[in-house]
């Protein structure tokens, strides 16, 4: 799982390793928080990110949708650059009831007077 401000993701596809971690957190802009897909391309050793929408997105544009994607990669990518294609995954209530609890532990431990 990759988190980056305050998403999670995982990763579906990782072509010719394109997929570096450090890379991908230092190029993502809060722009790209709406989309459920993140692709990742690299040309001329820079990494491009574009989102895409779930298909059953109803107000996506058609080349917005991850159905997309081949048309995107053939169009606008150098042919065979490395790529890779991220899904935001939601979290579980359960996590996210697990990681508040965690914090508030956390929180009340710092709080606490020194020698206690």
């Amino acid at each position: 799982m990759i988190r980056v401000q305050g998403n999670q993701y995982e990763l579906l596809e990782d072509v010719r390793g394109g997929f570096v971690e450090e890379d991908f957190k230092s190029r993502y802009s809060d722009v790209l928080n709406k989309y459920d897909y993140i692709v990742g391309d690299w040309g001329y050793n820079q990494l491009r990110l574009k989102g895409f929408f779930e298909d059953q997105h109803r107000k996506a544009a058609f080349e917005s949708k991850i159905s997309s994607l081949p048309e995107y990669l053939y169009e606008y990518c150098n042919f065979g650059c490395p790529y890779f294609v991220i899904k935001k995954v939601k979290e579980k209530k359960e996590d996210k009831d697990n990681n508040s609890k965690d914090k508030d532990k956390k929180k009340a431990h710092q709080e606490a007077p020194a020698g206690l």
